[in-house]
């Protein structure tokens, strides 16, 4: 299978590197075409600028600038996202990934905009690999947008095809070496299985 695998976290030696250690491992043992798009690393520029709005509808020239990576993410068969949770949602730099490639005539057909469509068809699988500073009860009550942007967002754009997984460590700021472990665990499992 076809992976992109984008990865958002600034520091090389974070628990995040470790988790996509291992995840890349796994995806390799299994024999998966890994794409790996480490958002930083790559310096992917997330500002939607005042051009780039200003031609946000108007296809191909929304596509400017942005060919490769869109070529990467429609290439795809599954999709994994990994990040930290940020201020109760994703990191600016991974928000603004979604902004710039999620749009019309890469992720859905605007021509008639009373009835929308989404065109990621060729995404089957998406996995979200997520760590909150804090403990689900306070993800949960501020309505965990994380977990709806992975299993609710990301998934209408292959048509509601796409089968979700979701991957998240609560409470990481306090997480003991062996919750950690277990956590890492939990990811390498899931990845070998898709």
């Amino acid at each position: 299978m076809k992976i992109l695998y984008v990865y958002c976290h600034p520091l090389p030696e974070s628990f995040h590197a470790g988790i996509r250690a291992a995840a890349l491992a796994a995806l390799a043992q299994t024999g998966h075409e890994v794409d790996l798009l480490d958002l930083y690393a790559e310096n992917f520029d997330p500002v939607l600028s005042e051009d780039a709005r200003r031609h946000y509808h108007d296809i191909p020239h929304n596509r400017f600038g942005l060919e490769s990576q869109i070529d990467r993410l429609t290439r795809a068969e599954a999709l994994v996202v990994q990040f930290p949770t940020w201020c109760f949602g994703m990191p600016a730099m991974l928000k603004g990934y979604c902004e710039r490639l999620l749009m019309p005539g890469v992720a859905f057909d605007l021509s008639d905009p009373a009835h929308v469509k989404p065109t990621l068809s060729n995404l089957r699988r998406i996995v979200g690999v997520v760590t909150y500073g804090r403990p689900w009860y306070m993800a949960k009550w501020m309505g965990d947008p994380p977990r709806k942007m992975v299993t609710r967002y990301l998934r209408w754009f292959t048509g509601g095809r796409a089968r979700v997984d979701y991957l998240a460590l609560y409470h990481l700021n306090v997480a003991t070496e062996g919750q950690r472990k277990a956590f890492i665990g939990r990811v390498e499992r899931s990845l070998r299985q898709l």
